[in-house]
């Protein structure tokens, strides 16, 4: 897959979803979903952004026992959607778990990503509340090489740590990176962050970008200077 700009469309109804999504008459911008969304709506709301022609990311971030996650995931490969993504803290037999429950019996299935830490844990809150006594980076790469191992695609990660991970784990293994602001946007709740053009420089093949567009007064019109920046 080609890098990209993925939009994180947060919201709690298919209304508010499709209202957005209509002010794109240009592009077909691909789409992650999340909990919130998910939640509201359950499935349906997956084929009906489907059914319009966007690629998806389905964003639930599993994390269970090894059992629980394969037939959460094979419930969850019946939907069309091009990513899916478990808790790589969840250890490696829970992801090959997740990689058998997801894919097909033909042999096909959407892309599997690992989280390896939240872009709004920094060091001392992990050291503090989760006793990861290990220094951040290096346990964001001791997931990405887990993740590897259990046949995963790749990980979600911070841009700051994305060129690290293709160095550990190879150019192929993706990095899909959110925490990603405009230089003049606010940073909100995240606390690793950086600018779409940065995110290129440092590796990230994919950004996920959510406030800086779904908040902006023309969202495509920063959908595209994302791009922009992004793809250069």
């Amino acid at each position: 897959m080609a890098k990209d700009v993925i939009v994180a469309c947060d919201f709690n109804s298919a209304a508010e979803t499709f209202t957005f999504l209509d002010r794109f008459t240009e592009e077909k911008p691909f789409v992650k979903i999340g909990m919130e969304l998910y939640y509201a709506e359950g499935p349906e709301i997956v084929r009906q952004i489907k059914a319009r022609g966007h690629k998806i990311f389905l964003d639930l971030k599993l994390h269970d026992i090894p059992n629980t996650v394969e037939k959460a995931m094979r419930v969850l490969s019946a939907l069309d959607v091009d990513l899916v993504n478990v808790h790589a803290a969840g250890t490696r037999r829970m992801m090959e778990a997740a990689l058998r429950g997801l894919t097909r019996p033909d042999g096909s299935r959407p892309l599997l990503l690992a989280v390896t830490q939240l872009t709004s844990t920094d060091e001392e809150t992990m050291q503090r509340e989760l006793l990861i006594g290990e220094r951040l980076e290096e346990t964001v790469l001791s997931y990405a090489a887990n993740a590897a191992a259990a046949g995963l695609d790749g990980v979600v990660c911070s841009p700051l740590e994305a060129g690290k991970v293709h160095a550990r784990c190879g150019v192929g293994f993706l990095t899909v990176t959110p925490g990603v602001r405009f230089a003049d946007g606010e940073v909100g709740d995240q606390k690793r962050v950086t600018t779409p053009a940065r995110a290129r420089e440092l590796g990230s093949d994919y950004i996920v970008v959510g406030r800086p567009i779904t908040q902006a007064a023309d969202p495509a019109a920063a959908y595209r200077r994302c791009v922009k920046e992004f793809l250069g």
